[in-house]
């Protein structure tokens, strides 16, 4: 090869640097170059000697990326362009001879990465694998390679998708995304993808894998779990790729409704967007833009609210003057005729309505169209809830029977809703609804499940307190007392005498009938004048005889009230008063007419044999109590009774009333009624000092009382039913976030609760836990002096776990980790100004000394070393000075190498503030190791000098899924890796001129290196 030659091959390599530059041509100009060489063999080698200049550089730089694009366009350029269907069956042979001959140099590329991919710098891999992926996406989509080619592709980037670097994860996951074989039950690049998206620890790397991966049964599951993702960005990653690749059919009714409440509800602003703006309409676009059709395929009976949250979403996305033209089916009357009436058209004309409603006057005009008069309305509705049936036992016990029941409760209760929408300003109107919704709660055919509804519906149409509380009493009064005509009872003697009476009187003039006869007869008239008379007396006590009988069977015209105590009676009059009692202010004072409800009502259903009655008047003896302290105080014993004692769900409406009480009046209520309390404490008082924390009190209440409650509190978190477990969690946290209960061993069980491997399924209470935490910590310091307090109990607790208890399952590291990021001064929403009060964690640091000095040989030592760097240490000197007297102890104390090294640093550190900070500047500079956990407890100060991690939750999953602890802020990265990448030390941000400057003169030149290599 001649000189000239070379130099285009260099020139070539260096103008391709240059963005601006037309690669076409460069690939054109070398590519004619290359097709007149004999001798290929030295243009090869002289290509891949300036392609290692741009291979050995990790990092992005312009000029590099530029050189790989060129190298694969440049590799490609000798495919034939793709080809149609008859020219590929027409040189099909032809065309695999010259797949044989004419790609010689590609041949030569793949050959000569494959065998580099194995490097010991991470940067070649890095490059490898993107080279890779680009000449095999740089390719045609029917373009074919060799089997043994692709078998040798395929068994390398096996191996760097699991490279302990992300970046070169992600280009070899990018590179085998046309090798995936999604028929292939057994497809070795699809396992390898769905065990990344379970596995990896870095998000981009679950990225990557997500745009690539293909659509199958065996993959959709694992692309719908990356829904619930920890990082926001993978999350909206898989919400668009189930939008662009997912059929809607390809889903169950529950994975549809589960994607769209979750991504709804979800708390990144962005995952919200991407559901409403990708999801929702490629959806929509399946079903060709019909909304009803869209409803059809969700679970609209049992998931109203999602379905709902979905229209509003879809509602958003249209444009206002568009909504009201598709009108739901509306006749002239802007109804729905009766016989039209389904779930999904009535649940649609509901959020339409709820949609304008909410758009004030601008949706005034278009609401009138949608929606008629409020009389109209009305009548409507009281004509179809008068024929929704009531089943018998025997008629629920027919499926069909009860589903075509449940449905048109279903419509009952959206047209219910629909009244909130009505303009009730016109006063007829007004009263119409009214009317129509005493009526319907009046009457006992009105099915149970609307009487909530019909009560919230009514109570909002009533402003006034007292008028709301008269006009329920009055319906309460009608349905348990309702009028009945009396009928006296027949009297069984009295009928059977009227009748021996009537036939004594029959036989008489019978008898006398005979003899007036024979007296005619024999021509006696003055015997037949007196048996005359004596029948016409007869005849007129037969009368009277048969009216006595006919008043005596007449019923009475008189009406009397009958009391009605059956279940079903006392439950709908219960849920009315329930809804009344928590529709009325809370400055609403108990009148007469609730006393009467709370004496004939309320407190007699607790003792009813009916869990239902009895769960409905709990919960109205905890509302109303909630509205005299009187009262509270009177039936608190009551309710602490029933937590103890009754079912479960009834037990947790009582603790909810408990907590209830406690927030509004504190602990001071209990302060009358101590004497009673004496006997609900029955634990021993060894346990009593073991599981009963201190409540800090705010007034007279004594201690004992306090922490009587407080024991069963504690009883109820290691309670069996996760409801029940849940409720307490959250009532406590409620306590302690007010500032009701400031309890260090409190919070530790708290602590405890959380990431006990028994909760893992209870997401409810993960979750609450999960919030409370961080809002609790960063509330203030005195909170944060509570987690300090717990910190050493917590710890203890989690190291002593026998082998068998579910705590024992539980990353101690992680913990520790959670309870020093809560304690952190940084972290405080309200940093405190007083200057003189001592940092947290210097009293931390001061406890974790004490620990590690009563058993320095225990193995927690190296665990409590690591926290100490960890630990934001204020520049007290007298801190500093009892510090470093309890590190000096430790080190003659402490024999494990390692920790030794970490409290000789500590001291080192401590020594002086300018030593401290000549020690911190070259240390930050030290590259980071991911795979050594040894190092990083041989050198504390890194963990100490890393950037403040996410939420407790985050870390939580992270470290749950790996042992590895790398940069958090380098694994998010896609450009680069934690590894090789320094953390800087914190500085001032330079302005947007000077970091352009600043980057022109870092831009990386290859050709200073070529030039070098070529002198």
């Amino acid at each position: 090869m001649t000189a000239d030659s070379e130099m285009d091959i260099k020139e070539a390599f260096q103008r391709a640097q240059k963005g601006h530059n037309n690669k076409a041509k460069l690939v054109a100009s070398l590519n004619s170059r290359y097709n007149k060489l004999e001798d290929k063999t030295l243009f090869h080698e002289e290509f891949v000697h300036y392609l290692k200049y741009a291979m050995i550089v990790y990092k992005r730089e312009p000029t590099v990326e530029n050189i790989i694009e060129f190298v694969a366009r440049f590799a490609t350029s000798f495919l034939s362009p793709p080809k149609t269907e008859e020219e590929e069956e027409q040189q099909e042979e032809e065309e695999e001879e010259d797949e044989e001959d004419d790609h010689p140099f590609l041949s030569f590329i793949f050959n000569f990465l494959l065998e580099s991919h194995k490097a010991s710098s991470h940067a070649v891999r890095f490059r490898v694998c993107q080279l890779i992926n680009k000449l095999l996406g740089s390719m045609a989509e029917n373009a074919q390679i060799d089997d043994d080619l692709f078998d040798r592709i395929h068994q390398a980037m096996l191996v760097r998708v699991t490279d302990k670097f992300p970046n070169v994860r992600i280009q070899a996951a990018l590179a085998m995304t046309r090798l995936q074989q999604p028929k292939d039950s057994d497809c070795p690049t699809i396992n390898a993808y769905m065990l990344i998206l379970e596995n990896d620890t870095n998000a981009e790397v679950r990225r990557a894998v997500l745009s690539c991966i293909a659509m199958s049964p065996r993959t959709l599951p694992k692309v719908l779990k990356r829904t619930r993702d920890i990082k926001e960005n993978v999350r909206k990653l898989a919400y668009q790729v189930l939008a662009d690749k997912v059929h809607i059919k390809a889903l169950t009714i529950a994975q549809r409704v589960t994607l769209v409440q979750q991504g709804l509800r979800d708390t990144s602003e962005t995952v919200r967007e991407m559901v409403s703006s990708r999801l929702l309409p490629a959806w929509l676009l399946r079903v060709e833009g019909n909304v009803i059709g869209l409803l059809h395929k969700l679970d609209v009976e049992n998931c109203a609210d999602t379905a709902l949250e979905t229209l509003k979403a879809i509602f958003k996305g249209t444009l206002t003057e568009e909504l009201p033209q598709n009108r739901a089916q509306l006749d002239n009357r802007k109804l729905i005729p009766v016989d039209s009436l389904s779930c999904e058209n009535v649940l649609y004309w509901r959020a339409l309505c709820e949609f304008l409603k909410a758009q004030g006057d601008d949706g005034e005009e278009m609401l009138e169209q949608v929606l008629p008069d409020a009389a109209t309305y009305a009548d409507f509705l009281y004509r179809y809830l008068k024929v929704v049936p009531l089943l018998t036992e025997e008629q629920r016990a027919d499926f069909n029977q009860l589903e075509l029941v449940m449905t048109k409760e279903f419509i009952s209760q959206q047209l219910i809703h629909l009244i909130g929408c009505l303009d009730t300003n016109e006063e007829g109107g007004r009263k119409r609804v009214l009317s129509v919704l005493q009526e319907m709660l009046a009457l006992p055919q009105t099915p149970s499940s609307l009487v909530s509804l019909l009560t919230e519906k009514l109570l909002t149409l009533i402003p006034d307190d007292h008028r709301r509380i008269q006009t329920v009493a009055e319906i309460i009064s009608d349905v348990r007392e309702p009028i009945m005509e009396a009928s006296a009872p027949m009297d069984e003697n009295m009928s059977r005498r009227h009748q021996v009476q009537l036939a004594e009187v029959k036989v008489s003039i019978i008898e006398a009938k005979q003899t007036l006869e024979d007296s005619i007869a024999a021509q006696d008239f003055s015997r037949a004048a007196e048996l005359k008379d004596s029948i016409t007396e007869l005849e007129n006590r037969r009368n009277q005889i048969l009216q006595e009988v006919q008043e005596s069977s007449q019923p009475a015209d008189k009406e009397i009230r009958t009391e009605k105590n059956d279940p079903e009676t006392l439950l709908r009059c219960l849920t009315m008063c329930a809804e009344l009692l928590k529709q009325m202010g809370i400055k609403t004072r108990i009148g007469p007419t609730i006393s009467a409800l709370m004496s004939s009502l309320v407190l007699p259903s607790i003792a009813n044999a009916h869990p239902a009655v009895r769960n409905m008047a709990v919960v109205c003896l905890g509302t109303c109590t909630l509205h005299s302290r009187e009262l509270a105080k009177a039936h608190m014993v009551l309710l602490l009774q029933i937590a103890q004692l009754d079912e479960a769900k009834i037990r947790i409406s009582a603790l909810r009333a408990i907590v209830d009480l406690l927030l509004l009046f504190g602990f001071q209520l209990l302060s009358e009624t101590a004497a009673n309390l004496t006997a609900l404490n029955t634990k021993s008082p060894d346990r009593r000092e073991e599981d009963a924390p201190a409540a800090e009190e705010k007034g007279d209440a004594p201690e004992d009382t306090a922490q009587s409650i407080l024991v069963m509190l504690s009883e109820f978190l290691d309670s069996e039913v996760s409801d029940l477990r849940t409720e307490t969690a959250e009532g406590l946290a409620k306590l302690m976030y007010t500032g009701r209960i400031s309890s260090a061993k409190m919070f530790s069980r708290l602590v405890l609760l959380w990431y006990n491997p028994v909760t893992e399924d209870d997401t409810r209470l993960r979750h609450c836990l999960g919030v409370f935490f961080q809002l609790y910590a960063r509330e203030s310091r005195a909170h944060q002096e509570v987690v300090e307090e717990g910190f050493l109990p917590t710890v203890r607790t989690l190291m002593n776990a026998p082998a068998t208890s579910p705590l024992a399952e539980v990353d101690v590291n992680n913990v520790v980790e959670l309870l020093v990021e809560l304690t952190r001064p940084s972290a405080l929403i309200k940093p405190s100004t007083n200057t003189e009060e001592v940092c947290v964690h210097d009293y931390l640091a001061v406890r974790i000394c004490g620990e590690m000095l009563k058993d320095p040989t225990a193995p927690e030592v190296r665990l409590y070393t690591k926290t100490l760097s960890n630990l934001e240490l204020s520049g007290d000197g007298t801190v500093k000075k009892d510090l470093q007297t309890l590190l000096q102890q430790l080190v003659q104390e402490v024999k494990d190498r390692i920790s030794l090294r970490g409290l000789e640093k500590m001291i080192g550190q401590l020594a002086d503030s300018k030593e401290q900070a000549e020690l911190l500047s070259p240390s930050a500079l030290q590259p980071l190791d991911v795979n050594a956990d040894e190092a990083a407890a041989d050198d504390p100060s890194k963990s100490a000098k890393r950037a403040k991690r996410g939420t407790a939750g985050q870390r939580k999953v992270c470290a749950a899924r790996s042992g590895r602890k790398p940069s958090r802020r380098a694994e998010s990265s896609e450009e680069s890796d934690g590894e090789n990448v320094p953390e800087s030390v914190p500085q001032v941000r330079p302005s947007r001129r000077a970091k352009t400057a600043a980057l022109e003169k870092t831009k990386l030149d290859l050709n200073t290196l070529i030039n070098q290599e070529a002198n």
